[in-house]
């Protein structure tokens, strides 16, 4: 039988433990961030939300935000790095996986990235950061690890304010839009952060402001994640990416996230010394040193025999060949390419009827429909422009996945196999 007693103690333990950790931590002590530096691993390169403000763009050494890294590391790589910068950087307190995806869409890789660490360096202070959508799925083997401090961004709790911020969201093998995207969010970021916050872990918010969008419902957020005891939130300015569907949005000024952050302090601290870091930061906060410490390959390593990669057969609407610029509907051919993320081969060309002809040709529409997924029913995906809500449904009956996607035809087939894997790793 259980000592009450005992079970105090541990708690209290506990509680000190966490306690000495954040005095070490950059994000979540003010006083800590001139002090102690952290390192981001960016072992995480999927993501299973996609944010109208995000453009993960990768090999990119002079642009700092979220979601910028110049390299995506192994586990074992990410052992090694971490050996380089501890005998380097004496100050480093803090390991982090903060992407450049989402750490808990690559959780796999995360899990055992930090395993790896914490069997060499058990006095390290582990953290990651997630969009939440799998918080339900990974919170327990979170606390398990012993990872003290999770950072989690929500940006709203009004679904019809996140239909306008994300564009979709991959959930157990579904595409999800608008409301629906948002709302499935929502509930997994909320029962998240609250089975962890009751397991002792540290939950900073991140709340991205876009001006016209969310900006006014930010202090309802803010007051919800005082109710589930969140430790701090971190409010930042939007900051517009090229290529992103925000990218021509104004950026919010800084004082305009001063005043909300003074706004909000009323129901919870607030971080005012956020610097927005790449997924592979190293240093002091606002002292990036990432540039010193690329790995070069292992040479005291055997190369490993490498695995097979699974093959896909992939087809492609495109009016010219180079680029995905042809609606599935208006496509009265099919490119068949077969390969892996190293390779494709272009193996044949398939005719189709096009059945989409407007309106005044919709007699034969659902049989000429049919005829084209006939021709490529032994096809993985489809990757195409545009596609329409019926044919992608039809497709997905037929276990074919539609992907898409508007550049070059090279770049498509690389981004759908990267959506087929992940599909079938079930991170997406």
């Amino acid at each position: 039988m259980s000592c009450g007693g005992c079970t105090d103690q541990r708690e209290v333990s506990l509680q000190t433990s966490v306690s000495e950790q954040t005095a070490k931590h950059p994000c979540y002590s003010q006083e800590a961030h001139t002090r102690y530096a952290r390192m981001h691993l960016p072992v995480a390169p999927h993501c299973n939300i996609s944010c109208n403000y995000c453009n993960r763009k990768f090999n990119c050494v002079n642009e700092s935000r979220p979601g910028v890294t110049s390299e995506v590391l192994t586990p074992a790589d990410a052992r090694r790095k971490f050996a380089m910068v501890k005998e380097k950087v004496e100050q480093l307190s803090v390991v982090g996986i903060a992407g450049p995806g989402d750490a808990l869409a690559n959780w796999p890789e995360t899990r055992e990235s930090i395993e790896r660490i914490k069997a060499a360096a058990p006095d390290i202070v582990f953290c990651l950061s997630t969009n939440g959508l799998m918080l339900p799925d990974f919170a327990q083997e979170i606390v398990d690890l012993g990872i003290h401090h999770v950072t989690v961004t929500v940006n709203c709790l009004d679904t019809e304010i996140g239909a306008r911020i994300y564009k979709f969201v991959h959930y157990r093998g579904q595409k999800l839009t608008g409301v629906e995207a948002a709302a499935t969010l929502l509930k997994n970021q909320l029962e998240g952060i609250g089975f962890l916050v009751k397991h002792g872990v540290l939950v900073k918010i991140n709340i991205v402001m876009m001006k016209g969008i969310n900006d006014r419902h930010i202090p309802e957020v803010v007051q919800k994640m005082k109710e589930l005891g969140v430790f701090v939130t971190n409010i930042m300015p939007l900051i517009p990416a090229p290529g992103s569907v925000f990218e021509h949005m104004p950026q919010t000024s800084m004082k305009e996230v001063s005043d909300m952050r003074s706004a909000c302090e009323q129901y919870l601290p607030q971080m005012r010394h956020c610097r927005q870091c790449r997924a592979d930061a190293i240093g002091l906060l606002g002292q990036d040193r990432s540039h010193e410490f690329r790995l070069a390959p292992p040479a005291y390593e055997q190369p490993a025999a490498r695995p097979v990669l699974k093959e896909y057969k992939i087809a492609v609407t495109t009016k010219y060949g180079r680029m995905v610029d042809q609606h599935f509907g208006h496509a009265e051919e099919f490119l068949i390419y077969q390969g892996n993320k190293n390779k494709f081969t272009l193996i044949e060309t398939r005719k189709a009827d096009q059945y989409c002809q407007g309106m005044e040709n919709c007699t034969n529409r659902e049989k000429l429909r049919d005829a084209t997924l006939n021709v490529i029913q032994d096809c993985d995906a489809v990757l195409t422009m545009r596609i329409g809500y019926q044919a992608q449904k039809r497709l997905l009956k037929k276990g074919i996945m539609s992907i898409e996607f508007c550049d070059s035809v090279y770049n498509g087939l690389h981004y759908t196999v990267e959506q087929l894997s992940m599909l079938k790793s079930n991170v997406i």
